[in-house]
């Protein structure tokens, strides 16, 4: 194989290699690009909830030990 890419021009092998397999595993690294981009959304929007979560129930955890004093 090594023999075989010596022999060739170097737009061949900087160029046109690459082109080709992005045409032929091109779905295939979109499907995995987006697939992660998807999961990093998710564990975001995971993320942005609970913390909401947290903090609304240091709020009322808060108020009501407020309350509860006069």
């Amino acid at each position: 194989m090594r023999e075989i890419f010596a022999g060739l021009p170097w737009w061949v092998k900087w160029v046109a290699v690459p082109v080709i397999a992005l045409v032929v595993f091109g779905g295939l690294i979109a499907s995995v690009v987006g697939f992660l981009i998807g999961l990093l959304f998710k564990l975001l929007i995971f993320v942005a909830l609970v913390g909401g979560l947290l903090y609304v129930l240091r709020k009322v955890k808060a108020g009501s030990s407020s309350r509860g004093d006069w």
